[in-house]
Parts: C-alpha cells; sequence; structure tokens
C-alpha cells in the first residue's frame, strides 16, 4: 500500500455524517443566482420600507424640534428643541380635547366592538345553519374604507330625512342633529367605526375558537360545567394569543381613527382627533410643519407604548416555550 493509499474501511463501520451547521441543520451552498434572488427579495422590500416608514419617521422626530414653514430648503429649517412640546402642552387649547377624544375613541372599541364581536364569534361557532352568510354580512362593512362609512352613515344620522329620527320619529317635530351637537357627535360617530370594528374582531375569535381543542369544552361538560363556565375556565384563557391580537389592533385603529371624522366635518366641533390636529397643521393653511410632526411623535410614543408592551409579552411567551 503506498502513501497516496487510503487503507480499506472494514466492512459495516460506521459512516460519519455530512457537516452540519449549528442548531442541528445540514449545511447546504446556494448557487450565485440563488443568492442574488435571495437578496432581491430581502433587499429591495427591506429598502422600500426603509424609504416609506422608517425615513418618514425618523424625519418627523427631527423636524419636531423645529420652527418650519415648509417653504424653501431645510437650510430654512429653525431649530426650537422642546418649544413645541411646550407650547403644544400649555398653549394649544385643542390638544387637551383631541387627546380626550382619542381616549374615549379607544376605550369605546375595546369593550363594545370587542365584546360584540366575541359574542357575535361565539354564536356563529356552534355551526348555525347559513353561518357563512352570517359571517359574510357581518365582516362585509369592515371591506368597506372609514371614509366611505361616514358617508353611509352622514345618510343615516341626517336629522330631517336620516333613517335614526325617521325611526324615532323626531324627524318632523324635534329632529335631533347627531352630528351637528358636539355634545352626541361624536358618540354618533363612535357607533359607526365600532360598527365596521365589530366584524373584524368577530373575524379574530371565530378563528381562535376553530383552533381550540374541543375535547377540552368535552372534558368540562363531563365534569357538569355550564356552556357559560366552560367559556370563561376553558375557551376564553385559552384564547390569550387572540386577546393580545386583539388589543393591539384596536388601540392602533383607534388611534389612527381620521377617515371618518374629517369626512363628517373636517373633525371640529367635537369630534377634533390627535391625527387631525396632525394633518391640520402640516398640510393646513398654517404651514406649521413643526408643530405637526411634534404632534405626529407624540401618537407614535402613545402607539409605541402599546406595541412594545405586546412584543415583550410575545418575547416572553417564546422564551417559556
Amino acid at each position: 500500500m503506498t502513501a497516496l493509499e487510503s487503507p480499506a474501511k472494514p466492512a459495516g463501520a460506521p459512516v460519519p455524517p455530512p457537516p452540519r451547521r449549528r442548531g442541528g441543520r445540514r449545511a447546504t451552498a446556494l448557487a450565485p443566482r440563488d443568492k442574488l434572488v435571495l437578496g432581491l427579495m430581502l433587499g429591495v422590500p427591506s429598502l422600500v420600507h426603509l424609504a416609506l416608514v422608517w425615513a418618514p419617521a425618523l424625519g418627523s422626530v427631527a423636524l419636531s424640534f423645529s420652527s418650519w414653514d415648509g417653504i424653501g430648503g431645510f437650510g430654512d429649517v429653525e431649530w426650537v428643541g422642546f418649544d413645541n412640546y411646550v407650547d403644544i402642552l400649555t398653549r394649544y387649547p385643542r390638544f387637551w380635547p383631541a387627546l380626550r377624544h382619542n381616549v374615549v375613541w379607544l376605550l369605546f372599541l375595546l369593550v363594545v366592538p370587542t365584546l360584540a364581536g366575541m359574542l357575535l364569534a361565539v354564536l356563529l361557532d356552534r355551526q348555525l345553519r347559513f353561518g357563512r352568510v352570517y359571517q359574510s354580512v357581518l365582516y362585509l362593512p369592515m371591506v368597506l374604507s372609514l371614509a366611505l362609512v361616514g358617508f353611509i352613515w352622514q345618510l343615516i344620522y341626517q336629522p330631517e330625512q336620516g333613517l335614526l329620527n325617521n325611526v324615532l320619529g323626531t324627524a318632523s317635530t324635534d329632529p335631533v342633529n347627531w352630528l351637528g351637537d358636539p355634545d352626541v357627535n361624536l358618540y354618533a360617530v363612535l357607533v359607526a367605526a365600532g360598527w365596521r370594528h365589530t366584524g373584524y374582531v368577530m373575524l379574530l375569535y371565530l378563528a381562535g375558537l376553530k383552533a381550540v381543542d374541543p375535547t377540552l369544552a368535552e372534558a368540562a361538560a363531563l365534569d357538569g360545567a355550564t356552556a357559560w363556565q366552560t367559556f370563561r375556565r376553558v375557551t376564553f384563557p385559552v384564547l390569550k394569543p387572540v386577546n393580545v391580537v386583539v388589543l393591539v389592533v384596536t388601540v392602533i385603529e383607534g388611534l389612527r381613527a381620521f377617515d371618518v371624522v374629517y369626512v363628517i366635518n373636517k373633525g371640529r366641533n367635537g369630534l377634533e382627533l390627535l391625527s387631525v390636529l396632525v394633518t391640520d397643521n402640516i398640510i393646513g393653511e398654517s404651514s406649521r410643519i413643526g408643530w405637526g410632526s411634534a404632534l405626529a411623535v407624540v401618537l407614535l410614543l402613545i402607539s409605541l407604548g402599546f406595541i412594545v408592551t405586546y412584543l415583550v409579552q410575545v418575547f416572553r411567551e417564546e422564551g417559556r416555550a
């Protein structure tokens, strides 16, 4: 046997396994063409996301510390530090009513449409006759934009020709101006927004209920639990991931509300929201880019508070798993 020859392996000798990567995965080599395709599939969406989401967000944060009317280049920007935030909190009379309306909007969506959507999901999960038709009809408002929802409910809330006053019998005697009265118009618009949001919540809970193991309910029934006890002690705890998703979606929906109030009266006379103030200051007649950016940053911070809480819970659950 020469030095270049290797000794023959005995029969039945174990074959060494192929090289593996860390984590137990087999190492695979990608062809240059595959690497190019993979780079394009990951790089192009990432660049678009950075250009359309992160760049404007960071730009708004930077401009919130400035005083700029949008005319001229960035060389005309005057940096004022935290003066915009101080003025918004102390000298801007529309800020606190708008913040209060956003809080009311958020609480309403968290309570009324969430409970209604959960109830409808539980009922539709019982294999009702024409259940698919009911699901489609109840989810149909979610397909519509909030601007179109505003137009529809304007017709319903008309003082004299509207459906609601005619049903109540007050159209000819003492019509209620549902959208013109600042004492009631916010709650009237919330009904319209809740009508649209209920179908989405119903769909999320219905998907969660379909994933629940039916043997859990059967075991609870064998133990003598009622339908309400089974839902409260067995089904609802299993729906915890869906509850978190519904919470985050509802918070985002409540904070980004803009279309429906802007269609009705441009977000004035009792319908002020933070998103409307951002629009009025940035593209309105005043063109206060710094003020509008500061308001946008306030809205961003409120949104991030809920989103970060959600991400922390998700990562914590994955760490326990």
